[in-house]
């Protein structure tokens, strides 16, 4: 579960040019078929190996769609490679729905940051370093779109996999079981990583590469502050309810994400101390 404003993050790439098939030196990209206002294209199914590894790393696998887990196995043992670890940057079920079938299919163990999430005895714990298909994942607590989620860097291609806490085009929303206290440190804390760590790509789960990770995590942190400020404008107005709130400021969205964008305005009123 993604969710986005029609805002347009620096650094992104054409909305036009689809990301599945998208390559790095050790990624590659392979996009699901579940297309939506709250997915955007579709889900990002990141396959990870050092070329030449006999095994490969899969990243969220995405919706429990057949054909799509088929043909992400299909690129993975392509060379009769193995599928060695399926990784879920968090429980969202547009990741994490296909990873029990996926696991069935390669006897891979599933980790997550959620215990309910893994398959398998090991977990995703910020500073983890998970060695697998020649590479390392560096693990990434990045709480705030949900209380699970991670990131994970990778080091030898200077990229960094988002999930949902930086998409590839627009913003991501506060779920349910996220908080934007946290959010707003996670953001800083990435923007941080990003520069100490010469980051050179963020890949999200959703939406195109983004090849100015600084740029757009600067625009991430200034919109969330333009955000607040507008609630506090729309309170000051008047407007008491989420659902008043949303139709005051997001006029330039979708009506269709609406009831999502009410999730970020909860976050950002529990933030500002509001009932």
């Amino acid at each position: 579960m993604a969710g986005r404003a029609p805002s347009r993050p620096a650094g992104r790439r054409d909305p036009g040019v689809s990301i599945d098939g998208f390559r790095t030196p050790r990624a590659t990209c392979l996009l699901a078929p579940n297309p939506s206002p709250m997915t955007l294209d579709g889900t990002n199914t990141w396959l990870i190996a050092e070329p030449e590894s006999p095994s490969v790393v899969v990243i969220d696998p995405g919706p429990d769609d057949e054909g799509h887990l088929r043909r992400v196995l299909g690129e993975a043992v392509a060379g009769d490679r193995r599928v060695a670890r399926i990784l879920l940057t968090h429980g969202h079920l547009d990741h994490s729905a296909g990873a029990a079938r996926l696991a069935e299919l390669t006897g891979a163990p599933v980790q997550a940051a959620d215990p309910a999430h893994r398959l398998g005895p090991e977990g995703l714990a910020d500073g983890d370093v998970i060695t697998a298909a020649g590479c390392e994942l560096r693990v990434v607590a990045s709480p705030g779109h949900s209380a699970d989620s991670v990131c994970l860097l990778l080091p030898a291609d200077d990229a960094l996999f988002t999930g949902d806490t930086v998409l590839g085009r627009g913003t991501t929303v506060i779920a349910t079981d996220g908080n934007l206290g946290d959010y707003l440190r996670t953001l800083g804390q990435l923007r941080d990583l990003t520069e100490a760590r010469e980051v050179g790509l963020l890949l999200p789960g959703h939406g195109p590469m983004l090849a100015d990770p600084i740029g757009t995590l600067d625009y991430y942190l200034s919109h969330r502050a333009e955000r607040l400020d507008q609630v506090r404008s729309a309170l000051a107005a008047g407007a008491r309810t989420p659902a008043e709130i949303v139709a005051l400021i997001y006029t330039g969205v979708d009506p269709s994400v609406w009831p999502a964008a009410e999730w970020s305005v909860r976050a950002q009123l529990d933030y500002l101390g509001e009932p």
